[in-house]
């Protein structure tokens, strides 16, 4: 994983270059359009895959989204990027990650995925023993045991993990671009403090 890591944070720098070097003609608006379109969509790109890593694997690409909102807002390299990241409504690499595992199992709940995803997802009302409890209510997810460490980074494993975190309004919604929005606003006011 460090080096598929490693050639996307490449690919992604050598974009950013690329866009610093006209950023001044462009204006911020188009900017910031096209790191969306040329740098953030390759951070996002799969990156479900990368749950479970340590914080040390993914700093490169916590490195490529501070320099993506610094080539936006026209930072210097010592300016402090965090209320940029909040400006732009960005959220870092690991909530980008619990993002995309909670969208596929919303996903999952109305039939926008194949079946071998919904497979992997076992709703705790359908298991008998948990029937009584309260998470069997709540749209809570069965979390699957893994025996080893490079287990709890499977999709049957993290995703009813973050999913299970979710407050229970973001669970029951059944419009995935209301989802997606909600969603959104609930990780960033997580991470950063505020709505």
């Amino acid at each position: 994983m460090r080096q598929q890591v490693s050639r996307q944070s490449q690919t992604c720098f050598y974009h950013l270059r690329r866009l610093r070097s006209i950023s001044q003609q462009l204006g911020r608006d188009v900017t910031a359009k096209l790191v969306s379109a040329f740098v953030l969509s390759r951070l996002d790109c799969c990156n479900a895959v990368l749950t479970g890593l340590p914080a040390s694997t993914l700093a490169p690409l916590h490195r490529v989204l501070n320099a993506a909102a610094r080539v936006v807002v026209g930072l210097g390299p010592r300016d402090h990027v965090t209320p940029s990241l909040c400006e732009l409504h960005w959220l870092p690499t690991a909530a980008r990650i619990d993002y995309k595992l909670c969208l596929l199992v919303h996903k999952s709940f109305v039939g926008q995925v194949p079946n071998y995803i919904t497979e992997l997802l076992t709703p705790a009302a359908s298991d008998p023993p948990r029937s009584s409890l309260r998470s069997s209510s709540s749209s809570n997810l069965i979390v699957q045991w893994a025996r080893r460490k490079i287990g709890d980074s499977a999709f049957a494993v993290a995703a009813p993990r973050v999913w299970n975190r979710l407050p229970n309004e973001l669970k029951i919604m059944r419009s995935t671009p209301a989802f997606k929005r909600h969603l959104k606003t609930y990780l960033f006011s997580s991470v950063y403090g505020a709505s």
